[in-house]
């Protein structure tokens, strides 16, 4: 039974359900059915829409029809795709092969065969093309009879357009005086004909509908006849096999001129279709470079306008309701307040609370002068654009891009939120890092200096009579120590975090380095008794623009740290030189250096590294973090390198600075 049951899941994942879209007032049984059809069964489902070349010549109340029918299936879950072809059944049946279809859906056609060579119905054909797939037509016993799917009208494109008519008599002029030239250069009749069936060619192609092109094959034929046959200039020929050459002639022509007419219909098709496919292919990577939200509904409402040539108003959401709508004119001088009115605002936020299209060739609010529509992916909306349709609803097809349009904008902005909210944890979880890498090291690294100094003010207390004065120095030293530990790192916390923060006041000055580096080492640890420190300034002159009080602080951390980490007797070296308008200052030591997995941290707060120090103390890691704070709020830049044979040396540069003499 649980094999069986993975089977049927996973033939459940295989289907995809088709189902036929069309202006009948029947289509919404069906649209409806097939989603009935394809949640029961499972598996994708798809809304197929065939647009003709006569597609275009439905009436108002068809396109509204067929609009509704690809707004209902597209709530009901389908994936709305356009195709263009002559042949509704064949386009079906290939959209199906390629697509995987397992299912079609389509209603009883009202087409019924007259005659038996009449054309096969749509169902017959599908059956013919596709019987591997399942096909189920639904019945509607309701249906409206009256109702008949028209079929293209063969005399509407025989209506001419007056230039038409003149550019039919140019070509039939242009033919026959090529036609003269030929005879009277000794060319023979079978020379001439192309030259006919050219002109009917270009008419095809250079005119609107039928008409012209079947009008011109037969004036082809009555000039060629009036003008090559013998006796010419009458309407009459002597050979009767030229009845054939006129019969042959007029059905070239005829068909040439017809295959003209269908192929200028599908290129034009075909043009319509690259251009939207290559807004929605821009439109993507567009999408897909937009910094903020306001640049995916920038990009969105410019790619609309671009692909319909219609006033686009996009609304963003602010919690539960919409920001100030703003509006993107396909002519700056054109519509403005018109498309902000109440009726307008009302449809836009009936859809932000609905999820679904409502204002102009819709049910709903129609009194709007735009269709609006959702951008949404699921239930969350992230805003509704407004299409102006001014009396001229979209097509299938626009539709059918729109929707991928505004999918592909729905799906940035939910990555852009997303990405936020991951920034945001990432922010929370490194804040939450450094909260508990402060609080660990207070709680850990401040117990000794504590303790220290608890227990030798309390040994003090109990017995100060019965201690030495030499005990009583040392103990009272311990205190003073530990004392001036805890007060440096409170200093350089608060330090470090009013320098991040930017408030922290510098108080900028042109200052002598040797005087800054003197003044340091008057404030150094008293363990550097126990180190020779050595300073060479190699420059006469060294003068920088800094903060005194704070570079002595860097110089007093990183001399302080190599005192600390170093072996008692180490040499610490301290340089001071002019070099490219910069100011550097070195402190080297040869102790036994950092290894090279912890270099890349020593300047992040919080950061030891694996060093304990020889009191005991543990730092807190502030002393290297504040430096590097310092030294780049005064524009330089603070370095570790390895001192060969062993050792470190840390470096800071700061702008060299010059003393104005006002005389």
């Amino acid at each position: 039974m649980k094999v069986k049951n993975i089977t049927n899941k996973e033939n459940a994942e295989m289907e995809h359900t088709l189902v036929c879209l069309s202006a009948s007032p029947t289509n919404t049984k069906i649209v409806k059915t097939a989603a009935k059809m394809a949640s029961a069964f499972g598996g994708s489902f798809t809304a197929l829409y065939v647009q003709t070349p006569d597609s275009d010549k439905m009436d108002d109340a068809s396109k509204r029809r067929l609009q509704y029918h690809i707004r209902l299936a597209e709530q009901m879950g389908a994936n709305i795709t356009t195709v263009y072809g002559e042949d509704v059944s064949f386009q079906i049946a290939e959209f199906a092969r390629i697509s995987g279809v397992t299912k079609i859906v389509i209603g009883r056609s009202n087409v019924r065969r007259r005659h038996f060579w009449s054309k096969p119905t749509l169902t017959e054909k599908l059956i013919e093309i596709v019987p591997h797939i399942d096909i189920h037509i639904i019945p509607d016993s309701m249906a409206d009879s009256r109702y008949r799917e028209k079929t293209p009208n063969f005399l509407q494109n025989f209506i001419p357009y007056p230039k038409d008519l003149l550019i039919t008599l140019l070509m039939l002029v242009l033919s026959t005086l090529l036609g003269v030239a030929l005879y009277h250069f000794g060319f023979t009749d079978s020379n001439i004909i192309p030259v006919y069936i050219l002109g009917v060619l270009l008419t095809s192609l250079f005119t609107r509908g039928y008409f012209c092109g079947i009008v011109g094959s037969l004036l082809s034929v009555m000039l060629f006849n009036f003008f090559f046959t013998e006796p010419r200039l009458t309407f009459h020929a002597y050979d009767s096999r030229y009845t054939v050459t006129f019969a042959i002639m007029l059905a070239a022509s005829i068909i040439t001129g017809t295959l003209a007419s269908k192929l200028k219909s599908h290129a034009k098709l075909s043009t319509q279709a690259a251009f939207r496919t290559k807004v929605l292919l821009d439109t993507n990577q567009l999408l897909q470079k937009a910094q903020d939200n306001d640049d995916i509904f920038n990009i969105t409402a410019t790619q609309i306008m671009k692909l319909l040539n219609r006033s686009v108003v996009m609304y963003s959401t602010k919690g539960d309701k919409l920001s100030k709508g703003a509006l993107f004119p396909v002519e700056p001088d054109g519509i403005s307040d018109d498309l902000f009115t109440s009726d307008e605002q009302t449809a836009a936020c009936w859809v932000l609370k609905n999820h679904h299209h409502a204002g102009a060739t819709t049910d709903t609010l129609n009194m709007a002068k735009c269709l609006y529509m959702a951008i949404r992916i699921n239930n969350n909306i992230y805003g509704v654009v407004g299409i102006h349709v001014n009396d001229k609803p979209l097509d299938s097809f626009e539709t059918s891009i729109l929707l991928s349009i505004l999918g592909e904008c729905a799906l940035a902005l939910d990555n852009n939120r997303n990405a936020k909210e991951k920034e945001s944890a990432a922010v929370l979880a490194k804040n939450e890092q450094l909260r508990a890498n402060l609080l660990r090291a207070i709680s850990h690294d401040l117990r000794t200096p504590l303790t220290s100094i608890s227990g030798n003010a309390s040994n003090l207390l109990s017995n100060y009579d019965k201690l030495d004065e030499e005990t009583r120095v040392q103990v009272f030293t311990d205190i003073f120590d530990d004392s001036q530990w805890l007060i440096s790192l409170v200093e350089n916390l608060l330090s470090v975090t009013r320098i991040e923060e930017g408030r922290m006041n510098f108080n900028m000055s042109v200052q002598l380095m040797d005087e800054v580096i003197d003044e340091a080492m008057k404030h150094i640890n008293r363990e550097s008794a126990k180190h020779t420190i050595r300073v060479e300034y190699r420059d006469d002159l060294l003068l920088a623009r800094m903060d005194a009080k704070l570079i002595i602080q860097v110089i007093i951390n990183l001399v302080d740290n190599a005192i600390k980490y170093t072996p008692d007797g180490s040499i610490i070296h301290i340089t001071a030189e002019n070099k490219n308008d910069f100011v550097w200052v070195s402190v080297a030591d040869n102790g036994n250096g950092i290894p090279d997995h912890i270099k890349p941290r020593v300047f992040e707060m919080f950061y030891t590294g694996d060093n304990r120090i020889a009191d005991s103390h543990r730092s807190l890691g502030l002393g290297l973090a504040l430096c590097k704070s310092i030294i780049h709020a005064h524009g330089g830049k603070i370095t570790l390198t390895d001192n060969l044979p062993h050792g470190s040396i840390f470096t800071f540069i700061i702008p060299s600075g010059e003393v104005n003499i006002n005389e």
